[in-house]
């Protein structure tokens, strides 16, 4: 399976009127294992396409993080669903309100946790079905380091199973996603490049068409032929795992 790229065509068009609305939300969801910089990311972005772009924008931070300083502990078993349905809650009604959503995190991350910590499949119908409802998904490379930040982060040793967990639920669901990679601001010009083609009239003023996603993917199928070194987990030659996986190497050698 390769790291797809997922995107959905605008809702407008030329004749749907002014830039500073579209037919319908578009949800983008900023996914990841933690200490990845999703919080940031999410931020940023709404803050950069609400400037480029004159479209109504925010971003809805992770629920867990509130839930977790409201209780001083991190949640049980029992108490996933709910945590779960209140991120979606939060989603939908910001995109009732907004043309532009960028979500740190949705129930999707939650049913991954529940089942990396307690072995619980038991969310992951109900997050991949909302998940399906986003227009885009941006899933963050593990090229940062590992930082503490409170009672949700479990360990830099959890990153990697949750990446994978999180890339397979999306593979087996069929819903396409982007990676986003890189430091400070080019990990924000990656992702408004992977938002370009949604934006329609507005796309021009996010970044250049040529660098825009339908672009990458034209690349990316026209360069397959050949011999290449492919990413074990995902079959994408360009993935950060293959430099995780070099570094790992280089360490095990000296």
């Amino acid at each position: 399976m390769r790291c797809s790229l997922g995107y959905r065509w605008w809702a407008g068009g030329p004749g749907a009127g002014s830039r500073h609305a579209v037919a319908e939300p578009l949800i983008i969801a900023v996914l990841g294992a933690e200490s990845t910089g999703k919080t940031r990311l999410a931020h940023a972005l709404a803050e950069q396409l609400a400037e480029r772009t004159g479209l109504r924008c925010t971003w809805v931070p992770e629920y867990l993080r509130q839930w977790c300083d409201e209780h001083a502990r991190t949640p049980r078993r029992d108490e996933q669903a709910a945590i779960a349905r209140r991120q979606t809650a939060l989603i939908d009604a910001a995109a009732s309100r907004h043309d532009v959503v960028v979500c740190d995190t949705t129930a999707l991350m939650t049913a991954v946790y529940s089942h990396t910590v307690f072995g619980d499949t038991a969310l992951d119908a109900m997050a991949l079905q909302a998940q399906s409802r986003c227009s885009l998904t941006l899933v963050t490379a593990l090229d940062l380091p590992w930082e503490a930040d409170g009672l949700q982060r479990d360990g830099p040793q959890v990153r990697e199973p949750v990446d994978d967990r999180l890339r397979a639920l999306l593979a087996a669901a069929a819903l396409p996603w982007s990676l986003v990679a890189g430091l400070g601001p080019a990990r924000v010009q990656a992702a408004l490049s992977a938002c370009t083609p949604l934006l329609g009239p507005a796309a021009a003023a996010v970044a250049d068409p040529g660098k825009g996603l339908f672009t990458r993917l034209s690349a990316s199928t026209s360069s397959d032929a050949g011999w290449r070194i492919d990413c074990e987990r995902c079959s994408d030659p360009g993935c950060e795992h293959l430099s995780l996986l070099a570094a790992r190497s280089m360490r095990a050698l000296s």
